[in-house]
Formats: structure tokens, sequence, C-alpha cells
């Protein structure tokens, strides 16, 4: 995800350069399962599939700490809190996400008492167990307000559209053409050209759905959302490349062929959907 792969050589790459053809399979059998539940699925359809994808999110976030022991505890309770805050977003008039931080914090507090893990490892475990929570459900979690907006099911297909496209034009246009390269530090692989290129397709996608779909948006509209979800994108990509990195890994997980796990499928996403939702609601003032 993010801003795509760099290579020397523009022909003859690499075997282990070259194009994965894998990466379109899984997206051809989500497709028309997402649009079908999105478009047609009542609104708890929706929330369980966000539901679902950030509790396995999660789960592999808390793998990149928890590794050398399983922590049930400190990942029953992250998952338990998380599933509380994807509630609160859902139906806000049933718990407020004061209420949900403030649960939060004291159940992650109480429950050093609790764990067999070393005492040491109590302000590092305190940390993480809250940051997952914040990470995973507040950024992805703003997909559910997103979806209560006026015409929700099209800005999330919007959404998810622009972002894929800004993804996969990083993807391809720094495999055939990067050179130099936009993080080295953080992911040698990422390109100036492939961001270029991300950009590019983003907003060409972002005028068609507009065509196709989206109306209501301007010119202008598509422009700065394409621009403003493949940059966030990136951010998220970056961001969740320095976690990674942190812990030794490559992957956060491999529930996903070609991909990796379920986090690094949504990395771009955890940044682009606040953004587009603060966007719409800010920017254009779309009422709830």
């Amino acid at each position: 995800m993010g801003a795509a792969q760099t290579t020397s050589e523009p022909v003859g790459l690499p075997k282990s350069r070259q194009l994965d053809g894998r990466r379109i399979y899984p997206a051809l059998a989500f497709i028309p399962l997402f649009y079908a539940l999105v478009r047609y699925g009542p609104p708890i359809a929706f929330f369980a599939l966000v539901a679902v994808a950030a509790l396995c999110a999660l789960a592999e976030f808390y793998k990149l700490h928890f590794r050398d022991a399983r922590a049930p505890l400190e990942t029953g309770l992250g998952l338990s809190l998380l599933a509380l805050m994807l509630a609160g977003l859902q139906w806000p008039g049933l718990v407020s996400i004061q209420t949900v931080s403030l649960v939060t914090l004291i159940a992650v507090l109480a429950s050093r008492l609790l764990t067999p893990r070393e005492i040491s490892h109590g302000l590092a475990d305190s940390a993480v167990l809250v940051f997952g929570v914040l990470y995973i459900g507040l950024t992805l979690g703003s997909l559910l307000p997103t979806r209560a907006l006026p015409d929700g099911e099209w800005l999330i297909f919007f959404l998810f559209l622009v972002t894929w496209a800004g993804d996969t034009g990083a993807y391809y246009a720094g495999m055939t053409l990067g050179r130099h390269k936009l993080a080295p530090v953080i992911s040698p692989n990422k390109t100036i050209e492939g961001l270029i290129g991300g950009l590019l397709l983003a907003v060409l996608v972002a005028f068609l759905a507009r065509a196709w779909f989206l109306p209501s948006f301007s010119p202008v509209d598509c422009l700065v959302s394409g621009l403003l979800l493949t940059g966030a994108g990136v951010v998220g990509d970056l961001t969740e490349s320095v976690l990674k990195r942190s812990a030794g890994v490559k992957d956060s997980g491999g529930m996903i062929p070609a991909h990796g796990g379920m986090l690094d499928r949504l990395d771009s996403l955890l940044f682009a959907a606040p953004a587009f939702y603060y966007y719409m609601t800010v920017v254009k003032g779309a009422a709830l």
C-alpha cells in the first residue's frame, strides 16, 4: 500500500521486483461483496464489516509488541475496548467517545494488577494497549459516521475507490518508473515517482467517480480529495512501516495473499478515512 516500490531498472526487473499479479485477486473477490453490502445491506452489516476488519488489525498490532508472550489478557482487553469504541461511533446516543476514553484508561491501568507479565513491562504494555485502541478505533472508526452522512454509501465508495487508486497507482508507477527514494530510512522501496503516479490516478478516479455516481462533488472537490486521500494514505503507510520496523517484521500478518496482514491492507485507509470525514463535515459542511 502507499507510495509504491522502487526499482533501479525500467526493464528486465529481477524476479523479486516484478509486478505481482496476485495482488489483484483479493480485490476481485472483495469488490462485488463490498458493493452489495454497502449499497443494499443495512447499516448494521457495514458496522459488522468495519468491526471485523478493525479487530483483526488490532490483534495484528498487538502481536507486534506482545510477540514474546501471547498476553491473552492484554489482547482481549484491547479488543473489547475497541468494540466498545466502535459501538460509540455507530450509536453515539448509546455511549459517548469521552466515556469510552475514560473507560479505556481506567481498564488498562487496572489490568496491570491482574496481568502475569513482569511489572517492568507495565508502562510499555499500558501505552501499547491504549495506543492500539486509539490508533485503530478512531481512524478506521471514522468510516461509521461517514456512512451516516447524506449519500453516505456513495461517499464510502468514493473514499475506497480513490484511496485504492492512490495505492495502486503508487505501486505500479514505483515498480516501473521509480528512481528517487521517498523515505529511505523508513521505507526504502517507496519512491517519489510512485507518489506522483498515485496522486495522478487518484485524481483521475475521483473525476470518474463524480461523473458516475457523485454529481454533488465539484471539480475542485475531486482535485482536493484525490490529493488529500493519497497524501493521507502515504502518511498512514509510512506510519505503519515505522511500527513494523520497530518490531523487526516485514508484514503485520499473512491473512491476505500478496498483501500481508489486515493492518498492511488498511494502513493507508487508517489516515485517509478520518481525513475524508473531516473534509466532508468541516470543509463541505455536510450535516449528520
